[in-house]
């Protein structure tokens, strides 16, 4: 289901902050950095910057040189395995044993061979595991809460630094709407800085 947002800066910041929009895994790994799901640059004040999200998840396999497979809608209880194809390369498939609970989960069952997995929201990477070794599995879990905040030099698709996600500490909660502005507030320069703010306004419910 697809969510129309939209993001409004009436700030006292006239674009040149970074908005970066991104989900922490419910069931995170030690090691694991958020991924920057979308960076809104360039947004003047006052200025409209519309996207969607979605709730539905696809995943997909990829390597170090930028590569994918096809990717394959994953709601929260499928089970996907990483077979070999007939080339040799590893293949994402449908597991045939049903549901698992409330995760998403991809199994590694090659004989040999790490991959790394990819889950993907409304068509941009949202989380990555990396490096999963066979026998084992990546487990992802999503809820419907978006998080916000500014930072700089962010890349749309890449981990995002551990002081950038301490710093964006707002989560919108999405669950049962249908279309929602994201209101960005405060900013400024000097003794009469304030810190961002994001509210959501104008909610409709489903």
């Amino acid at each position: 289901m697809n969510i129309a947002l939209r993001f409004i800066n009436r700030s006292n910041d006239c674009g040149n902050s970074e908005v970066v929009l991104f989900q922490r895994d419910v069931v995170p790994e030690f090691d694991e950095l958020a991924i920057a799901w979308r960076v809104i640059r360039y947004c003047g004040r006052d200025c409209i910057h519309p996207f969607a999200y979605s709730s539905d998840v696809e995943v997909a396999l990829g390597d170090d040189n930028g590569n994918f497979s096809p990717r394959i809608a994953a709601a929260n209880g499928s089970r996907l395995i990483v077979a070999t194809h007939a080339s040799g390369r590893p293949r994402l498939a449908r597991a045939l044993d049903g549901t698992v609970h409330s995760n998403i989960e991809v199994v590694n069952q090659m004989g040999r061979g790490a991959v790394n997995v990819n889950a993907f929201v409304a068509g941009r990477l949202m989380a990555a595991k990396s490096a999963v070794a066979p026998g084992q599995k990546a487990i992802f879990r999503f809820s419907p809460v978006l998080w916000i905040g500014v930072g700089s030099q962010i890349e749309e698709g890449r981990a995002l630094a551990s002081a950038v996600v301490s710093s964006a500490n707002t989560p919108l909660e999405l669950a049962g709407i249908a279309s929602a502005d994201i209101v960005m507030t405060g900013g400024g320069a000097g003794e009469t800085a304030q810190p961002f703010q994001f509210k959501l306004e104008n909610v409709l419910r489903l």
